[in-house]
């Protein structure tokens, strides 16, 4: 475990030795996304583009559910391996696996019995809105299988171990782009192929992942005896995870929102959109993959007792992900065609993706702030700070923003796109707020005692 211990060492070095498997984890990640989208595209008409889009933002947001919530024990595990208790991480660990087998089944049948009813909610278009439907069922089905897929990155990423679930999702990458080249260009089966694809490749994954832990030299023994839900650890599990999934929740939901905002402008926008996320997913993935890592590294240091390492590693990961973003700004911003192009051929489409991309470019300099302030505060278990910055953002800014463009734009994709970056201003100045009230409570706690 000395490799994977935070709490000494120079700070830039070990953390991104962390960042970077999670970086390539979260790009191959991407490509499940990015290669239905692709295959899709070029192997299918713009109906299928359309219901992916749609479809993939719906099981995104609930997956993103379950990823935000499984913080819970990733911040948890990894305070605990900072504090040097190991039999509590395993016990959390073992009542986690709990919780989240009752949520995939639960996240199962609401995805099969309400496709048509999101679907419906999503306004997805008419000529697209059988084909969503069937995608979110599909997906649905396999949602056990999404929750322990992303349950197990986030074991491994709480014990500082970033580089097993880089190889889980470089596996189930692999199979994905096998089995969307199988089911949608070989047999012909359109979205619902690469809904199938990517949950078996999915399921793929998980059964090597299973593999894999147990032949891993774990800081505790882990036995069955340990997979048991234990009341103390659920309460700690969901006093960090719930207010970071619920923040995601509705963030996701804002993002919902929009979508069916853009629907409502026909098909080609619809696909723009969906092309301009899939580019978005890439983009940021350098700040996304930040926000990870501080988490962990946040909270093993701030169980050892140690704050001001856990400022620098704040201010460090600022600073790499800002450069990143500058980067990332200009490619955007002035060649987003080149981007949007690989995913369609469809030139209205491309064009649609740019306009909204545009928007998110601007996003790129400000969410390399943004997202480590949100891992540094989730590593720190001021996670109901994140919940409320989240949900300022969507609800005073982006959602308002974005009703407001589409009566006033023009159908410009761009002025609706506008609302995320503004959202994102709001958040980050809350968070400098936060940072500061935080600290000098900190320093009066100490003055005190």
């Amino acid at each position: 475990m000395k490799n994977n211990d935070f709490t000494s060492g120079a700070i830039l070095p070990k953390l991104l030795k962390f960042m970077l498997p999670v970086l390539f984890a979260m790009f191959l990640q991407a490509m499940y996304g990015a290669v239905d989208l692709l295959v899709v595209g070029q192997f299918a008409d713009k109906a299928d583009v359309s219901a992916v889009s749609t479809g993939s933002q719906i099981v995104m947001t609930l997956t993103n559910l379950i990823v935000s919530f499984s913080m819970g024990i990733t911040v948890a595990v990894g305070q605990r391996i900072g504090q040097k208790r190991p039999d509590e991480a395993a016990q959390t660990i073992g009542t986690g696996l709990v919780i989240f087998a009752i949520t995939g089944l639960v996240f199962t049948v609401l995805s099969l019995f309400g496709a048509t009813g999101l679907a419906s909610m999503m306004q997805a278009p008419p000529e697209a809105f059988d084909t969503t439907a069937d995608y979110i069922r599909i997906c649905g089905g396999g949602f056990l299988v999404i929750t322990a897929y992303n349950l197990l990155g986030s074991i491994f990423r709480g014990l500082g171990d970033s580089k097993t679930p880089l190889i889980a999702v470089g596996i189930a990458c692999a199979f994905n782009i096998i089995g969307d080249l199988l089911f949608v260009a070989v047999f012909g089966m359109g979205a619902s192929g690469a809904a199938l694809a990517t949950v078996m490749a999915q399921l793929i994954s998980v059964a090597v992942s299973f593999v894999m832990i147990r032949h891993a030299k774990l800081p505790f023994d882990f036995h069955k005896d340990k997979i048991k839900l234990k009341k103390s650890y659920a309460q700690v599990i969901f006093r960090i995870g719930t207010p970071i999934a619920l923040q995601d929740f509705l963030v996701g939901i804002s993002f919902l929102v929009m979508l069916a905002i853009v629907n409502r402008l026909g098909v080609t926008a619809s696909a723009g959109v969906g092309v301009a996320e899939k580019v978005c997913v890439f983009i940021m993935l350098v700040p996304i993959s930040f926000m990870q890592s501080m988490t962990a590294f946040v909270a093993q240091n701030y169980g050892a007792g140690m704050p001001q390492r856990s400022k620098l590693a704040l201010k460090t990961g600022i600073s790499v992900s800002f450069a990143f973003g500058v980067v990332m700004f200009l490619l955007t911003f002035f060649r987003g065609d080149l981007l949007a192009g690989i995913f369609s051929q469809d030139a209205d489409t491309v064009q649609a993706a740019w306009d909204y991309l545009k928007a998110y470019a601007i996003d790129c300099l400000t969410t390399c702030f943004l997202f480590c302030f949100i891992g540094y505060f989730n590593g720190i278990e001021k996670t109901k700070f994140v919940m409320l910055q989240g949900i300022c953002g969507a609800f005073l800014v982006r959602i308002p923003v974005a009703f407001l463009m589409q009566h006033i734009g023009n159908g410009s994709l761009f002025l609706i796109g506008v609302s995320i970056p503004c959202s994102t201003v709001l958040q980050i100045i809350m968070c400098f707020a936060a940072y500061h009230y935080f600290n000098k409570n900190d320093k009066m706690l100490t003055e005190n005692t």
